[in-house]
């Protein structure tokens, strides 16, 4: 389906002239699999060789060129298999002692084979040289010289080169050998942008830019605000913005189930058991499942959740199918929303299903969710990997053995094989848990809504699948973490958005301070002061235990320096005696253990809790006030913010202390900085953005954030507005691209490999 002008640059780098097998594997490994990918691989810095001083005249660390006199072999020792000296391997290294009118140098080969260096050297011959002078014990130096030339063959070498990042077993030499190929490949395509725009901007043609990013001549050339790396930056994001519009009108087109509010009625069978509860004499008829819950709520909905609400039952309501993505800060009350938005699909007659990265984050909703259940007849269960059951047969088989209910329900039934039960004959209405979810046994009666928290965390497939287990399921996608807007933009673009900017009224603000590790005594001794208060305290370190390549903290040993001096969890709390206990969470541990130690925090006589960055997110305990980082500097900006809103959510004061250690880099030192001024997690997001760029603010690969290779999110965001705008107007235009610039923005599509978006234009 790639158009035929393309197949050159999606061969791979083996069809380039001297790119065998084993250098195209390590290309791949770097770049990717294409020809197409060499030219997206842009350099990072410039070799300039033009300076051609006198030996004695070379600054030591500057590249030189070099024309010199084969003096003299120094072989090292070894020998290398069919004869000639083989140095390395322990051995002296091999040398070979140069020189001009001004002085000697004396060039140094580690690992090299005598033959070829007599014949690229052979002594009295005249030579060019090029490469890092180095003065070493008074002498002048050159290690391995990245050019070696007859003075007839200098014109080969060129003036600049530019730098590309490499990874092992690659040279510079031989990647920017393949790069050069791959440039003289790129075919003469058809222009898909505007003319008048593109003569606005001064940008060169596709192909000329390609060529100018490769030839860099000045340190402005890599500059990416340069005409030819902006244009291809444009490029790029065209593309992504074109793929997200088709892919979003795409999901207007699939069909939904618009959102209908049953009406009471007397009898509905065993499947739909939970609607029952309309027309139970003990309920007031005619209130909506809603409204119930609401009037459980200990506070009341803020205008920001009351806005996402109205905006998610209208997309609900709507012939097409939900994509709405809500974003909310830490606290912001998202789950409240969910847990709103899943029973309208319950009243609508379905089944609504939570899914969430970890077993302490489902446990967490359930916890929360459960309890403001009570008296509406609604079952809901937790469902994760560690439940396990007898007899594990499919759901299917089981439809016809029906559990039977509570008048009241809200209890979660026991045992994987009753839940999956409860599941498939409907008499569970909302599911919570992790990726057992979307496992083969689980089947629902009737999903309507699926709710995907931290939906970064999940792959692509991981939440199609969920949402496979029904028939035009609503999607509504949540993060903790907000989403800066040039990323919304880009990786959300084929999602509505809601934001939550409100905290729940009563949430006060947390104490950020910075200290040095130095002063760790002291921070010891303010929580000996809180728990004495009666207060909890949650301790963060980067590593689970002692690592050799790392003198980081690690959250075993901070354990046992904690608990040697303030004891161990057993038993309920004294009324007097000593300070209470210490627990210890990380992701080492089973789920098992992990909900145990949780359970002693949040409820039990503990009130330390060293951790990993596991309670990262959905840990709620409002009588922990203390947030303690140990390496501060070490862990991403949004990440802290993640961390300190595990407090601040209960009536006391909270702090969060950050200790770092001595010498702290520019980027971690501003990162401390912007977390002691603002509580904003919008903000902190787009700090973040500019501080680490794009592709790690919302982390792996597989959470379908695009990897940008030319476009830097952080300095071209002016060129993304310009981009959506372009292509809203394209699509509007000429929305199956069948015209003549439609045709080249196909090209483009393929080009940049969202071929998704061509063949949902092809499948209509």
């Amino acid at each position: 389906m790639r158009p035929e002008i393309l197949f050159p640059l999606f061969a791979p780098p083996t069809s380039l002239k001297g790119i065998g097998p084993r250098s195209a594997a390590t290309i791949g490994k770097l770049v990717g699999p294409h020809v197409v990918d060499l030219l997206w691989h842009a350099p990072r810095d410039l070799v300039d060789r033009t300076a051609s001083p006198a030996i004695m005249d070379a600054p030591p660390g500057r590249i030189a060129t070099l024309r010199v006199r084969v003096e003299k072999h120094i072989p090292g020792g070894g020998s290398a298999p069919g004869g000639g000296s083989a140095p390395g391997h322990g051995k002296r290294p091999y040398r070979i002692r140069c020189s001009d009118e001004s002085g000697f140098i004396t060039l140094i080969f580690f690992h090299a084979r005598a033959d070829y260096l007599r014949r690229a050297l052979p002594e009295g011959s005249l030579r060019v040289v090029s490469g890092t002078v180095e003065e070493w014990n008074g002498e002048v130096q050159m290690t391995h010289p990245d050019y070696i030339l007859a003075e007839s063959e200098t014109h080969t070498m060129p003036k600049v080169e530019p730098v590309y990042g490499l990874t092992a077993g690659l040279t510079l030499k031989t990647l920017g050998k393949a790069i050069r190929a791959a440039v003289d490949r790129a075919p003469d395509l058809p222009d898909w942008l505007d003319p008048a725009f593109r003569q606005a901007q001064g940008w060169p043609g596709w192909r000329d830019a390609v060529r100018r990013l490769h030839a860099p001549t000045r340190a402005c050339d890599l500059d990416p605000m340069s005409a030819a790396r902006r244009r291809l930056a444009y490029d790029e994001l065209l593309a992504n913005q074109l793929a997200l519009g088709i892919m979003r009108a795409r999901m207007k087109r699939l069909p939904g189930r618009p959102r209908r509010t049953l009406r009471p009625q007397p009898t509905l069978g065993p499947q739909r058991s939970h609607r029952s509860i309309e027309d139970d004499g003990r309920h007031c008829r005619g209130r909506t499942l809603r409204k119930r819950v609401e009037a459980r709520l200990p506070f009341s909905l803020t205008n920001a959740q009351k806005t996402a609400l109205a905006e998610i039952t209208a997309d609900m309501k709507a012939e097409g199918r939900m994509l709405r993505l809500l974003q909310g800060d830490v606290g912001s009350g998202k789950t409240v929303v969910a847990l709103f938005a899943m029973l309208a699909a319950v009243e609508s007659g379905g089944q609504a299903a939570l899914m969430a990265p970890t077993e302490i984050l489902a446990r967490q909703h359930f916890a929360t969710i459960e309890p403001l259940l009570a008296g509406t007849g609604l079952r809901a269960a937790v469902l994760t990997g560690r439940d396990k059951g007898r007899g594990r047969r499919s759901a299917r088989s089981r439809r016809s053995a029906r559990s039977r209910r509570s008048a009241c329900g809200g209890s979660a039934p026991g045992g994987r094989t009753e839940v999956l039960r409860g599941i498939a004959d409907g008499s569970i209405a909302i599911a919570i848990g992790t990726h057992a979810l979307f496992q083969k046994d689980v089947e629902f009666a009737d999903l309507r809504m699926a709710v995907i928290d931290e939906q970064h965390r999940f792959g692509v497939h991981q939440r199609l699948a969920l949402t496979a287990k029904g028939r035009g399921v609503d999607i509504l996608a949540m993060t903790a973490t907000p989403i800066p807007r040039t990323l919304l933009l880009t990786s959300f673009g084929d999602m509505e958005s809601s934001h939550l900017t409100e905290k729940p009224a009563g949430r006060k603000p947390v104490d950020t301070r910075a200290m040095p590790l130095g002063r760790i005594e002291e921070v010891i001794a303010g929580v000996a002061r809180t728990l004495k208060a009666g207060a909890k305290v949650y301790w963060v370190c980067p590593l689970v235990e002692e690592s050799e390549a790392s003198d980081l903290a690690n959250a075993e040993a901070r354990f046992a320096d904690l608990k040697s001096r303030f004891g161990e969890a057993e038993g309920p709390l004294p009324a007097e005696g000593p300070l209470p206990a210490v627990e210890l969470v990380h992701g080492r541990m089973t789920g098992a253990e992990k909900d145990a130690a949780m359970a002693r925090f949040s409820e039990g006589p503990a009130q330390i809790l060293v951790a990993t960055t596991v309670i990262e997110v959905g840990v709620d305990v409002p009588d922990a006030t203390v947030m303690v980082v140990e390496h501060a500097e070490r862990f991403g900006l949004a990440q802290l913010h993640q961390l300190r809103g595990r407090i601040g959510r209960g009536a006391r004061a909270s702090s969060c202390l950050l200790l770092y250690a001595p010498n702290l880099t520019e980027t971690a030192r501003a990162r401390l900085r912007i977390l002691r001024q603002s509580d904003d997690g919008f903000r902190i997001a787009e700090e973040d953005l500019k501080l680490r760029g794009g592709g790690e603010i919302l982390g792996t690969r597989q959470s379908g954030i695009p990897a940008f290779r030319l476009a830097d999110l952080s300095v071209h965001d002016e060129l993304l507005a310009a981009a959506r705008d372009d292509a809203k107007l394209i699509l509007a235009r000429d929305p199956e691209l069948t015209s003549e610039r439609g045709q080249a923005l196909r090209t483009l599509l393929y080009l940049f490999e969202r071929d998704s978006a061509v063949l949902n234009l092809r499948s209509g």
